[in-house]
C-alpha cells in the first residue's frame, strides 16, 4: 500500500530517518511520497526520495508558507519538477484557517503552481482548509490542462467531498478518521468516495492515531501505520483490506506515473 503523504524531511525524523524508511517496508508500505512544502523542503524532500527505493517527492509551497512564492522560488521548484524523482507540484492550495500567510499571498501563490503544473504536465497535490468555495473557483479552469489532482488529508464535508469528486479529484484519507472526536463525520463519507479515486496517507509525523494502541512513547506517527489506516478505511468501506490496498495502489500509480512494483 502506498502513502501519499509523508512529511520525511521533518526534524521529528532526524535522529531515525533510515530506520523509519525501514520500519514502513517491513509493516508492508510499497511505496511513499515525500511532501515539499517550500523551496528548502522541496529540495530536502527530493533528495530523500532519490536516496531512498520505492520514494517519490512533491515540489511546490504550502498555502503556509505562500508569501515566501518570488519568481526565484518558481524557477526553483521548476527545476525540482525536472527530476524523475519529483512526481507532482504542491503540497498548494489555501489555508484559511490560520492564514500564516495572507489570503492574497496563498491565491497567488496556489494559481502560479496551478499554472506551472499545467505548463509541465504534472498532477497537483493539494491542500485545502476552510477555504472550499475559493479553493474550486481557482482550481477548475485548471482541470482540464492537468493529468490529475489530489486532495490531501481530506476532511470536509459531504457538500465539499461531492463537489471534489464532480471536479474528478482524488481523495486522500488520512488517519483523522481513526479520531473518534472529530473524524466520524469523515468515517461516514468513506463509503461516497469511488474506488478509483481513494487514496491513503498518514501524514507522518502528524495526525498520530487516536485508536492505535499501544501508542508510541514518541507520540510521532510514521508510515509504518498506513496498514492500521488502510484497515480501518475498508472496515467502514465494508471492503476486504487487501483488496482496497491493491487498487489504491492502482490509483497512486495512474495518478504520479510511477512503478513500485506489485
Amino acid at each position: 500500500m502506498f502513502d501519499i503523504g509523508v512529511n520525511l524531511t521533518s526534524s521529528q525524523f532526524a535522529r531515525d530517518r533510515d530506520e523509519v524508511v525501514a520500519r514502513a517496508f517491513a509493516a508492508g508500505v510499497s511505496g511513499m511520497l515525500i511532501t515539499g512544502t517550500n523551496q528548502a523542503e522541496s529540495e530536502a524532500a527530493a533528495e530523500l526520495a532519490q536516496r531512498y527505493d520505492r520514494c517519490w517527492a512533491t515540489a511546490g509551497v504550502h498555502p503556509h508558507d505562500a508569501s515566501s512564492w518570488t519568481s526565484e522560488v518558481a524557477e526553483a521548484v521548476r527545476r525540482l519538477a525536472a527530476r524523475p524523482e519529483v512526481v507532482a507540484i504542491g503540497e498548494c492550495g489555501l489555508d484559511f484557517n490560520r492564514n500564516y500567510s495572507t489570503p492574497q499571498a496563498q491565491e497567488q501563490a496556489f494559481s502560479a503552481q496551478l499554472a506551472l503544473a499545467a505548463e509541465l504536465n504534472m498532477p497537483v497535490f493539494l491542500h485545502c482548509r476552510d477555504a472550499h468555495q475559493r479553493f474550486i473557483a481557482l482550481l477548475a479552469p485548471w482541470l482540464d490542462k492537468l493529468p490529475g489532482a489530489v486532495v490531501h488529508c481530506f476532511t470536509g464535508t459531504r457538500d465539499e467531498l461531492e463537489a471534489c469528486l464532480a471536479h474528478g479529484l482524488y481523495i486522500g484519507i488520512t488517519g483523522w478518521v481513526c479520531d473518534e472526536r472529530r473524524g466520524v463525520e469523515l468515517r461516514e463519507l468513506l463509503p461516497l468516495i469511488p474506488a478509483d479515486r481513494l487514496l491513503i496517507e498518514t501524514d507522518a509525523p502528524w495526525l498520530l492515531l487516536r485508536d492505535l494502541t499501544p501508542k508510541p512513547a514518541s507520540r510521532r506517527n510514521e508510515p509504518a501505520h498506513l496498514p492500521h489506516i488502510a484497515g480501518r478505511i475498508a472496515q467502514w468501506r465494508a471492503e476486504d483490506a487487501e483488496a482496497l490496498a491493491r487498487r489504491t495502489d492502482d490509483n497512486a500509480r495512474r495518478l504520479f506515473g510511477i512503478d513500485f512494483g506489485d
